[in-house]
């Protein structure tokens, strides 16, 4: 301590210091816990409480899951989580039963790969890093009810994991009723003979094993073996959305490539239209909800059936069937059923050398691409490379609306992730089929009519023409003509000739591929599936959940060269033979049996799909929800006709995974009426980031930010110039600033006044420690209107403030208590202050009345001092549920405003006026004046336009 502050600490005792708020935040803290001061009642159950509360109405306000880091929070990640705070605090000031509080989402690989590194168990390891971050949270005086709090990782919350994912299981879509069905009606259905099976067999007549594959091409969670996103650097599977644009793994940074493995999925694409329409009825970001609009991917079209000799046919999916007659050869994705069927054994007379790649037959050529092609990753393949690759099949298709034969090839640029993993090729208006017939020499047709002058040749095109404004042309046959037509027109013709002549038919498509479900990991919710001496997988009954992730001395599944893309996964629960191989009684009447456990766990977004619900009713072991608790918090309502909470804060880097997923699982959830509401969150907010500055050295390398040092403009470490950049603030870069620090220095209300205020709270902002001390003195000075520094005594007084006070009071509450509401906590603060100044400048102890309107107006924001001053000003009840300041009307509103007068222009008389002025009184007070006669000199008037209250132009004759 310098001797400066020593001294005015010495003189003035009672001062708010860091010191002093350190002493009150603990206090109040300790306090609010004690008191149970955040906890909200629940309608009934163990949590229900005061009936008038409960009868409020409610506000369920959620922060997305945070993961407990080893390395703790920096300033940036509170931001959200002050905002809900701030929000909540505000809503129980006007009136709502609000539900808050926080959990933690820890599962997932970070933990593991510690526990790889240093053989700490992850519980333990994440356990203790929950310790620390519920330390640093509660730092922060965030108003959580901590009786619903819990993490992912207990086991009695991943026992409704597990129950939730038997749920899926053992369910399916039935696409007439639109919704998910209990399996067992599936099963009815096809005993009973109201469904045939696929070879119309009865059901009694297929074995087991045909019973088990047939169900399970409809239920929602489903194992198959299927192209999957395969990381050998890991030892794990991805899903798509875990793979980054440059076809590597989000976590790791590892190549990822494309194998086949039996995996666990969910049937995600049988909701993707009821995803995509309820879209419109959330409260969400147009920018989040085009993202999901985007992945959900819906286009309408056409499948139309090539037919290839003695191998039936080959489906495609088009939206531009009115292109069909442009279509010169077609293009399979190399990972294609199809193509074993259709690859002949020798090249067929006449081949194009350029086609067959080099190679000595087709099966040679196919072999060989389809090695060079699973080293790339599916964004590799649709990139626009210069030079198209793939390879000919040997086969020929025909097209059905031409009927000329059509070569057949495989190239990488085709993904089994979209439509059938087939296409036609039009070269003549598609960019990249242009490029491919170009570089293979491939005939090209025109038959969507240039509206430039390139004419109808396409061998004389210097690129592909696509127009959805042109008109067709050379697109006819004996049964039917495109020409002339537009291109509506004519896909509505060519679809109905199609399904008439039975070669295709009008179809919807998703981009939206099945959820990937498995993990070949240890730190994960095991599944509750056991398998058979037949490989038949049996859900466990509910009866023995949770199965509890067992103890493994290995937490490393077997990872490989990051290259090696031949590898295959090994799981860490695989060599717990013990635990893997059992003898289990399923209560199926088989009586006890030999079965051996799923060893692939679930994905680190199991968790998170649910845990709105657990907040709601965390203790109960007998359902997921009671329903009633759910309908309270949760159930539709006007303004929500999907139910869900009512606000979501997080970062946009959720947009679709997550809240995918989460949205999944609610639906099905609803279907099986478990649930009342169809969607988890009805208002979503993305608050924006915490940028710092990284400082680095001439090798790139980042330096410690704090021992950095600006000198005419330029900034040095060690006396080496170093480049300065703004980006994310993080342990790695060496710039993260801990939330600990700031309030060491300044206090917790500080450091959330300073977060609130640095901006728009869903824009990025960039830190800066020493602008903390704006919000430091504002706190000492709001101290310091209501208490004596030396005395440490109230100075308020009984008498009524002036008219002045009461017009800055009442301007002040009407302006704060609209920003709260709509989160605009910047310029709350800026009110606030503003109000502050005005009471610190008009000097003497303010009236009793105005100093706890103050303290009421800022409790939200830093409630720790506001608590405090309310009990210094005599009373007994906590702030958190005092009423939120109302303003008078009569207050708000100027006095007088200044009105302009103006004449051909010119400004000739300003007039003050009341703001409440009508355009016939304004306008007949603006003729009269003694200025504006004077300017007109009796001219006439041929216009007066009245703006009331500010302005009036008058027009002369």
């Amino acid at each position: 301590m310098s001797e400066t502050n020593s001294a005015a600490e010495t003189a003035a005792p009672h001062r708010y210091t860091a010191a002093m708020a350190a002493d009150i935040e603990a206090r109040w803290q300790d306090f609010w816990d004690a008191e149970g001061t955040y906890e909200a009642p629940n309608p009934t159950g163990d949590l229900a409480g005061d009936p008038e509360e409960a009868a409020k109405p409610k506000k369920f306000i959620m922060d997305m899951f945070p993961y407990p880091s080893g390395a703790g929070l920096h300033v940036g990640h509170p931001l959200g989580y002050i905002a809900t705070d701030v929000y909540a605090r505000h809503q129980r000031m006007t009136g709502h039963n609000v539900l808050h509080t926080l959990g933690f989402d820890a599962f997932g690989l970070p933990a593991e790969q510690y526990a790889v590194q240093t053989g700490t168990h992850p519980r333990v390891s994440t356990e203790a890093n929950m310790e620390n971050m519920k330390v640093q949270l509660r730092r922060l005086g965030l108003g959580h009810d901590k009786r619903r709090s819990f993490a992912t990782i207990d086991a009695e919350y991943y026992k409704w994991t597990q129950w939730i994912f038997l749920q899926i299981f053992n369910s399916w879509y039935d696409a007439e009723a639109d919704r998910a069905r209990p399996i067992a009606e599936l099963v009815e259905q096809f005993e009973s003979g109201v469904r045939a099976t696929p070879d119309s067999r009865e059901w009694g007549a297929l074995s087991a094993t045909e019973r088990a594959d047939l169900l399970s091409e409809y239920r929602l969670a489903y194992a198959s073996d299927a192209p999957v996103n395969w990381a050998p650097g890991l030892g794990t599977v991805l899903a798509n959305e875990e793979v980054t644009a440059d076809g590597r793994s989000e976590r790791g940074n590892f190549p990822v490539f494309k194998a086949k493995l039996r995996q666990w999925n969910m049937r995600i694409t049988a909701y993707a239209d009821r995803l995509l329409n309820d879209l419109d009825g959330l409260d969400w970001p147009e920018a989040i909800k085009l993202q999901q609009r985007n992945w959900i991917g819906r286009s309408e079209g056409a499948r139309v059936e090539f037919p290839v000799d003695t191998a039936g046919g080959i489906t495609v999916f088009t939206t531009r069937q009115d292109t069909l007659f442009g279509a010169t050869y077609m293009v399979l994705a190399p990972e294609h059923d199809m193509v074993e069927r259709i690859i002949p054994a020798a090249w067929p007379e006449g081949t194009h050398p350029v086609w067959t790649g080099g190679h000595a037959n087709p099966a040679e050529a196919v072999t060989a691409y389809r090695k060079q092609a699973a080293a790339k990753s599916d964004v590799e393949r649709q990139a626009e490379a210069k030079d198209k690759t793939g390879v000919f099949t040997g086969a020929y298709a025909t097209n059905p609306v031409s009927g000329e034969k059509v070569p057949v090839f495989i190239a990488d640029y085709v993904l089994m992730g979209y439509g059938t993993g087939a296409i036609m090729a039009v070269p003549a208006h598609d960019t990249r089929d242009f490029a491919f017939a170009r570089a293979f020499e491939l005939p090209m047709r025109c038959v969507v009519q240039p509206s430039d002058d390139r004419g109808t040749d396409p061998s004389t095109w210097d690129d592909a023409f696509g127009s959805y404004d042109a008109k067709l042309v050379n697109s006819a046959n004996d049964g039917i003509s495109l020409d002339g037509l537009g291109v509506v027109e004519a896909k509505a013709k060519i679809t109905e000739w199609l399904r008439e002549h039975g070669v295709g038919e009008g179809t919807v498509n998703f981009r939206l591929r099945d959820w990937l479900f498995s993990r070949q990991r240890y730190w994960g919710e095991p599944f509750p599936i056991v398998y058979d001496e037949d490989g038949i997988a049996h859900p466990l009954p509910e009866s023995m959940l949770p199965l509890e992730l067992p103890e493994v001395e290995d937490y490393s599944p077997r990872t490989f060269d990051p290259d090696d893309a031949s590898a295959q996964p090994e799981t860490p629960l695989s060599r717990n033979a013990d635990w893997v191989n059992v003898t289990l009684d399923l209560g199926d009447g088989a009586g006890p049996r030999s079965y051996r456990r799923e060893t692939n766990t679930m994905p680190n977004w199991a968790g998170s799909c649910w845990y709105e619900l657990r907040y709601l009713d965390p203790n109960n072991d007998r359902q997921l929800v009671d329903p009633a608790i759910e309908q309270y918090w949760m159930g539709p309502r006007e303004g929500q006709p999907t139910g869900g909470v009512d606000l979501y804060v997080g970062g946009a880097e959720h947009a679709v995974l997550h809240l995918l997923y989460a949205r999944f699982w609610s639906k099905v959830l609803f279907d099986l009426g478990h649930i009342s509401s169809a969607e988890p969150f009805h208002k979503l907010y993305n608050q924006g980031m915490i940028q710092a500055f990284v400082y680095r050295d001439a090798r790139g390398i980042a330096v410690p930010a704090a021992e950095v040092e600006e000198r005419d403009g330029a900034f040095y470490h060690d006396g080496e110039k170093v480049s300065r950049v703004l980006g994310k603030m993080g342990k790695s870069l060496k710039n993260a600033v801990t939330p600990d620090e700031i309030c060491a220095e300044f206090g917790a209300d500080t450091l959330r006044l300073y977060e609130m205020a640095m901006g728009p709270l869903d824009v990025s902002r960039p830190w800066d420690t020493r602008a903390v001390v704006g919000q430091y003195r504002l706190l000492q000075r709001l101290w310091r209107n209501v208490v004596d520094e030396v005395t440490g005594e109230v100075t308020v007084v009984e008498t009524e403030p002036d008219e002045d006070t009461l017009r800055a009071l009442h301007k002040a509450i009407d302006g704060v208590g609209q920003d709260m509401a709509g989160m605009r906590f910047n310029t709350a603060i800026a009110k606030v202050t503003e109000l502050n100044n005005h009471l610190t400048k008009a000097g003497g102890p303010l009236s009793r009345s105005v100093a706890e309107r103050l303290v009421l107006l800022i409790a939200p924001l830093a409630p720790h001092i506001a608590e405090e001053l309310w009990r210094r000003l005599g009373h007994t009840d906590s702030v958190v549920h005092q009423d939120f300041p109302v303003a008078d009307p009569a207050y708000v509103v100027d006095e007088t405003v200044t009105c302009v007068v103006q004449i051909k222009g010119k400004v000739r008389a300003r007039l003050e006026i009341s703001p409440s002025i009508t355009d016939e009184e304004l306008e007949a007070l603006a003729l009269a004046d003694e200025a504006v006669v004077a300017a007109l000199g009796g001219a006439g008037i041929r216009k007066v336009i009245v703006r009331a209250p500010k302005l009036v132009n008058i027009v002369p004759a």
